[in-house]
């Protein structure tokens, strides 16, 4: 999705921690395929991944532990969450990011690499 969504081009790092899904085959190879470089972070090593962290927390706080009755309605509150407020309502919360959403900061990276 972030290839295909974010328009990400060859040479990217995508940085994850050491979960079975980053880590396998399969995901290992489509990382190569598209021309992106794979970075993990340390085994026990929170600070590595500090904003995945970050997120997840998030995510706990807002969604939390509950339980959907099937998968696909799981799969909706997830994205519904990720898109409509992560994505395009959340604010970084500091003036580096000059309290811009995710999106606003996306495209405005976006734009300064255009010119």
């Amino acid at each position: 999705m972030a290839h295909g969504r974010g328009g990400l081009e060859p040479g990217c790092m995508i940085h994850s921690d050491r979960g079975s899904e980053y880590t396998s085959t399969q995901f290992r190879e489509r990382i190569r395929e598209l021309g992106f470089r794979q970075s993990c972070g340390r085994t026990r090593s929170c600070f590595d991944n500090t904003a995945a962290e970050s997120f997840w927390a998030l995510f706990e706080e807002e969604i939390g532990t509950r339980s959907w009755l099937d998968r696909a309605t799981a799969r909706a509150e997830v994205f519904n969450f990720i898109e409509t407020f992560y994505n395009r309502r959340r604010l970084h919360e500091h003036k580096t990011f000059g309290y811009l959403t995710p999106a606003e900061t996306r495209q405005r990276h976006q734009h300064a690499f255009a010119a």
